[in-house]
């Protein structure tokens, strides 16, 4: 299950992820994500936007379709766009060793903690409008925006973000919590291998 980067070709990610998606849910009783809750995740209180553009590091992610041809160094850069709202740079290095990348729009829908955005990317269906409900929340942030945990309102997504490639022991405890106090589980993530991070792909309640 570690992926190797000298022989990519071997490899196939549907499989890769999808047993490592089996082994975190398969008898643990932890529910799935997308589980019914009655409220949404609560997104941190205040967010400061300028403070947070720039590059994050995918460090492990609740699985998703759109990211099964990623085999790592997963990033998401943003910068403020000409109207005020935030411009993404999502990338990743795929199976094939070449570079993935897609361009959208985060526009802010909760201005009273600036932690709530809708995420748009033109031409992909269910994901090209501009405007719309949230669909990405900040719901926790580690000292001096070093980590962020995000995800969505019904809780099918789940991505842990880094300013480095790394987080210490005292920052994965922080980050255990923070999924947690969001009535998610990390045996729900599964880990991003990246360049001088994680080099295998596994359940973050294994780590």
């Amino acid at each position: 299950m570690t992926p190797n980067p000298n022989r990519p070709r071997r490899l196939s990610p549907t499989i890769v992820v999808a047993a490592a998606f089996a082994i975190a849910v398969a008898g643990i009783g932890a529910g799935a994500p997308g589980s019914a809750h009655a409220d949404p995740p609560a997104p941190v209180p205040g967010l400061d936007l300028g403070r947070y553009l720039g590059t994050w590091y995918q460090l492990a992610a609740v699985p998703q379709y759109f990211n099964l041809g990623c085999a790592r160094d997963t990033r998401a850069d943003y910068a403020l766009d000409e109207l005020g709202d935030v411009s993404v740079h999502n990338s990743c290095t795929t199976w094939q060793g070449s570079v993935n990348e897609i361009r959208g729009t985060a526009t802010v829908t909760d201005p009273v903690t600036n932690a709530q955005l809708h995420v748009s990317f033109p031409g992909v269906p269910t994901q090209d409008a501009r405007y719309g409900p949230p669909n990405y929340i900040v719901t926790a942030l580690g000292d001096d925006y070093t980590w962020a945990l995000v995800t969505d309102p019904y809780r099918l997504s789940g991505f842990v973000l880094s300013r480095t490639t790394t987080l210490d022991d005292a920052q994965w405890h922080d980050v255990a919590a923070a999924i947690t106090a969001a009535d998610e589980n990390t045996c729900w993530y599964l880990t991003t291998p990246v360049t001088g991070g994680f080099d295998r792909i596994e359940p973050l309640c294994a780590r």
